[in-house]
Formats: C-alpha cells, structure tokens, sequence
C-alpha cells in the first residue's frame, strides 16, 4: 500500500539557499502538487531561512499557471472542484493557527480547478500545513535551530514517504538520512521513483514495496513443500 505523505524538504545551513530554493519549487509543484512524493515541508536551518523564503516565494510565483496542454505551462488545474475546496480550507486553517501567507492562498476565478503556487512561513508542528498532507501547489516553511532541530521536525509527523537533504557536506548528508523516518531519502536530488530502486513508505505512508527486486519479489509464486 502506498498511501501518501507529507515529505520533508531539508535545507541545511551549508546549502546555497537560493539555488536550493529553485529546485524547491519544482519539488513542490510536480503535476501540479499532486504527486505524493512532492515535496510538502520545507524545513530550513535559521541562518539561510529568510534568503531561502525570498528565493522560494520568487521561484514560486514565476511558475507559469495555465492551460495544461500548454508546453509553457507549469501548474495546471487541480484534478477535482472538491480538492481545491479542501487545498483551500487547509491554508486558511493554516494562516488561523499561525502561519504567515508569503505568496498564493486565493483560489482562481474562471472554468478549471486553479490554485496559484502557495508559500506559508511560520508554519510550527500542529499546524494543518505541517500536520496533514496538502494535495496540491501550497508549501510550507518551517525553521530549524540546527541540523539536530530539522531531524526531529522532519520526524514529526504521521507521514513517512520520501524524504530529501540539501547540503555540500555529502557525508553528513548522508549520516543524516539514515536518521529520517522515510522510506526514501535522496541527498542533494529530488525525490523521485525509478523501476530499479524499491519505492513506499513507512508509518501513515504505507507498508511493503513496489520496483526493485523487492517489487520482482511481490509477483514470485513460493511453493511450500512439508513432510511429516
């Protein structure tokens, strides 16, 4: 079972926030933020977090939003009136309990499901953006005292799909993931699936595997012979 998530984004302090910050957007708005393993959380050390928001709400905000047959357009419809309905009911639960709106947050008028690419700052554990999975264009920004801070932020949540590490120390990068609740963690790429590696989650995000061995291994029948 493969059943969503809420994958946390990790920009250490280390990182070139607004380089980082470009790549963030693409995470964030894959088919349009409809993709479980977009990246959900953006969880940034104190000292690049305010470069890393003013580069994120820029990248944002220059995503072209139109016509999905388009080849220009970069977020297109959401695929139903009642998710943009909820998508829309989480951020304005969202900015009650806290967060602050850096960009987006209002529906579009006019024929398809529009949501314009949203940035929240501020957002805190108990808030719906950092608690619950958001489907479509809406990020949340949250900030980390340190790289110990944004293990634990990362963990705190029901969700546990993939996971990504952003930092020029690869080895730490590295030693970090192995602490990060996720079926997948990726440092210094964006998240993605691929037919060699298995792919799924851990905790609310699901349970086994699919591609890789561990997926070949699902279509295996396994005779089991038993003689007194």
């Amino acid at each position: 079972l493969e059943l969503g998530g809420s994958d946390p984004f990790i920009v250490l302090a280390d990182a070139d926030p607004v380089a980082v910050a470009e790549l963030a957007a693409f995470a964030r708005c894959l088919n349009s933020g409809q993709s479980c393993i977009a990246a959900k959380r953006f969880i940034v050390e104190d000292p690049v977090a305010r470069e890393f928001e003013a580069a994120f709400v820029r990248a944002m905000e220059a995503l072209p939003v139109g016509d999905p047959m388009d080849p220009a357009t970069r977020i297109g419809p959401l695929a139903r009136a009642d998710l943009r309905d909820e998508l829309h009911n989480q951020v304005e639960r969202s900015v009650a309990a806290g967060a602050r709106l850096l960009c987006g947050g209002i529906p579009h008028e006019g024929p398809g499901y529009f949501y314009p690419p949203t940035v929240l700052a501020g957002v805190e554990p108990g808030n719906p953006a950092f608690d619950e999975e958001t489907f479509g264009p809406v990020a949340a920004v949250i900030r980390a005292r340190d790289a110990e801070h944004a293990i634990a932020l990362a963990n705190r949540s029901s969700f546990g799909l993939g996971a990504s590490i952003w930092t020029t120390d690869v080895a730490r990068g590295d030693a970090m993931a192995s602490r990060l609740e996720a079926g997948a963690v990726f440092v210094n790429g964006i998240v993605k699936s691929d037919p060699r590696l298995p792919f799924g989650g851990v905790k609310e995000s699901g349970y086994g595997r699919e591609l890789g061995i561990f997926g070949a291994r699902e279509f295996v029948n396994v005779k089991t012979v038993w003689i007194a």
